[in-house]
């Protein structure tokens, strides 16, 4: 399997570099052994009776800091990626000081003296360079005053639009570039599949008789990175943080209708889950998904059986919520245990997101993507949506 598989011509005017007017006047795409075109603000009606919808709840943090030496220099960039040797849940909250794991740009420009950005009269954010961690460095940040370094990436920080986007944040991202039911600070780019939503589009939904869940998956900034050339499998998978909540697991457990993942953030956190359940079943520990576990681990147990599984583990250890972390692939050949189907964006030619969707779909995935191109669909982030049937359900 080569990550020439899953590539196709995008044209650059077709990326979505601002977002429409209104989130939910895009188009959606509807695949179910055929496709038909409609509009996303029509998504309820388009979802079979009964449905569960499943939502990645995490909110976009401004991971993006400038510092600049001296007046018209170009300025000292560091992106936050991921707490050092800490969950992003308490790094958020940390007061003082923090450590992360980020990248640098002009690194030239910094030597080994600590920057300083005055944010306010009770505000002042100094920055170290620390060892190198990857192709980043773990970056110590401190902090005067009583705030929250989730607060303090608030005042100081930017939206981290994805690269291909190729322009800086304005202000409009702020707000556009997060879901509006976005909760859990922790993310460097946005549950895409997620923007489209509006109140309205949620109300009906409820109207419609369907069930809304919300987890949390921090999305990295892994997900923009392409498949490494030639095979597959020699793509290194990032990992991201899931929370494994006994709330969201008793809710999918109750709900005996169809469920569509909101977006592939969503349904890796459940397909995640799964195999973080089936592993306790097997082995009786509860811990972090490496890349080709699920293709190790006994495929016969059910979904059911695993979320019940980690449920009664949760409850016998008085846990309520627990940090974990996935680098699981999932490739053509994996067979989706969680949910029906997908409601998605367009991905980009060679990514881990376009392989997911073959699994869940097969080779189908051309025909639709061109379809799309071929009727105007915008693609990526800020692009149009589609709601897609795996191949192998029964709706």
């Amino acid at each position: 399997m080569q990550k020439s598989d899953f590539i196709y011509h995008l044209p650059d005017h077709r990326i979505a570099k601002h977002p429409l007017t209104q989130r939910d006047q895009s188009k959606l795409l509807v695949f179910n052994g055929g496709i038909s075109d409609q509009k996303f603000i029509d998504l309820p009606k388009q979802l079979p009776p009964n449905s569960q919808l499943i939502f990645n709840n995490t909110r976009v943090i401004k991971a993006r800091l400038r510092f600049t030496k001296t007046a018209g220099a170009k300025p000292i960039e560091v992106f936050c990626l991921n707490p050092f040797q800490q969950s992003i849940e308490d790094a958020m909250e940390a007061r003082q000081s923090v450590r992360f794991e980020c990248l640098v740009g002009n690194l030239k420009r910094w030597k080994n003296h600590p920057l300083e950005l005055v944010l306010s009269s009770d505000l002042v954010l100094t920055v170290q360079k620390g060892e190198r961690s990857g192709q980043g460095f773990i970056i110590d940040f401190n902090w005067t005053g009583s705030y929250t370094f989730s607060d303090v990436l608030n005042i100081s920080g930017q939206i981290p639009l994805p690269p291909y986007m190729n322009r800086d944040a304005e202000d409009f991202d702020t707000e556009r570039y997060q879901t509006v039911y976005a909760t859990n600070n922790g993310s460097v780019a946005a549950p895409t599949a997620g923007l489209h939503f509006t109140p309205g589009v949620l109300n009906q939904l409820e109207l419609q008789g369907h069930q809304r869940l919300e987890l949390t998956l921090h999305v990295g900034a892994g997900t923009f990175k392409p498949l490494s050339d030639g095979d597959v499998h020699n793509h290194e998978m990032h990992g991201e943080e899931i929370i494994l909540s006994a709330s969201w697991l008793k809710r999918y457990l109750n709900h005996k209708g169809p469920k569509f993942a909101v977006g592939t953030t969503s349904l890796r956190t459940l397909e995640s889950c799964h195999w973080i359940g089936v592993n306790y079943l097997e082995n009786g520990i509860v811990q972090d998904l490496g890349q080709f576990d699920a293709y190790e681990l006994n495929s016969k147990h059910s979904t059911t059986d695993a979320f019940e599984g980690l449920l009664g583990y949760m409850e016998k250890n008085a846990i309520s919520n627990m940090a974990l972390q996935t680098k699981l692939m999932i490739k053509p050949g994996y067979t989706m245990k969680t949910v029906d189907g997908i409601v998605t964006n367009f991905h980009q030619p060679g990514s881990t997101l376009l392989m997911l969707i073959s699994s869940g779909i097969g080779e189908s995935w051309r025909e639709i993507y061109a379809h799309a191109l071929a009727n105007d669909y915008r693609f990526l982030s800020y692009g149009d949506s589609s709601l897609l049937y795996f191949h192998d359900n029964n709706l």
